[in-house]
């Protein structure tokens, strides 16, 4: 299809296709409890961007066996992929995370963890927890970076600068440990020069893969209560899909694209609204990309 996706990673790196399961640490957010900031950042949830994260109040054995049956009903699997994905996720008692993290990795049928988590939110003692975890299994950090752009961070409340990012990075790195950046596209606060920037600013770092999504305004947040006072334009389909086309033409090769689209919670989606028919979308990207050639890497200066 012209770019690396994460199943074509999956199905070469375990040698048959995989299952993520999103599971709850309980954790919160240093952005929303007055250790960084408050309220978190403009465009996440009640529930930590997490909308499809299992029940907190279950145990981590419980959250994955509720979903493998779920999973299993639709299509026989015996690898997955544990996913700490809502809130902050190195975020709290490390003690008691690591108990998390070792009890996921403990089912026969986990062969990988990724956790979800913010680069200012990894303590030293986190950091060798993470190496301990790495040793045992396949780790992913996925860090939200959104843009690079220091006026749009301080838009979104972001809470941290993008030094930050950096040394998180760079310490993920010289343990080993792959890092998955996410990024946003379509700011109302960025032109497509700015967005091509962040772009083009990941394809210069030691990371393994990338998610990117278009911003999704989702009621309940504070950007839907910016969106309802000054309503903006947000890229239809086929126009968000063609820049899309170069992004995926800026990144290096190997980069493993693990999103190209929002995936916000159809129940409190507010706009854009076509992101909600998926398999509309994802026909769509194929047809406009075979269109266009889209390779990835062919535009990369970075390679």
């Amino acid at each position: 299809m012209g770019y690396y996706r994460a199943s074509e990673y999956y199905s070469s790196f375990f040698g048959e296709k995989v299952y993520r399961i999103a599971l709850d640490a309980g954790c919160t957010c240093p952005n929303r409890d007055g250790t960084c900031g408050t309220g978190g950042c403009i465009f996440c949830s009640g529930s930590g961007s997490g909308e499809f994260a299992a029940d907190r109040n279950l145990s981590v054995t419980e959250q994955l066996s509720d979903a493998k049956a779920r999973v299993e009903a639709k299509c026989k699997s015996h690898k997955y992929i544990a996913y700490f994905q809502n809130f902050t996720n190195t975020y709290g008692d490390e003690d008691e995370l690591r108990r998390k993290y070792m009890e996921a990795i403990s089912d026969p049928e986990v062969v990988g963890l990724s956790i979800a988590t913010r680069p200012d939110a990894i303590s030293e003692k986190m950091y060798g927890i993470l190496e301990e975890v790495s040793s045992r299994t396949k780790l992913w950090i996925e860090l939200g970076l959104q843009t690079i752009h220091e006026e749009s961070a301080r838009w979104m409340n972001r809470g941290y600068e993008l030094a930050v990012f950096e040394e998180a990075v760079r310490q993920l790195h010289d343990r080993k440990i792959d890092v998955i950046v996410h990024v946003i596209l379509d700011l109302p606060v960025e032109n497509r020069e700015q967005m091509m920037e962040t772009i083009d600013y990941c394809a210069t770092l030691p990371i393994h893969g990338i998610k990117i999504a278009n911003l999704n305004v989702l009621s309940g947040t504070r950007l839907y209560e910016e969106y309802k006072a000054h309503p903006w334009s947000l890229m239809e389909m086929d126009e968000y899909i063609s820049f899309l086309g170069d992004v995926i033409e800026h990144l290096p090769k190997e980069m493993v694209i693990y999103r190209l689209t929002g995936d916000g919670d159809k129940t409190h989606l507010v706009a854009p609204l076509w992101v909600t028919d998926k398999r509309k979308v994802r026909n769509r990207i194929a047809s406009l990309f075979a269109e266009r050639d889209v390779q990835q890497g062919r535009q990369c200066r970075f390679s």
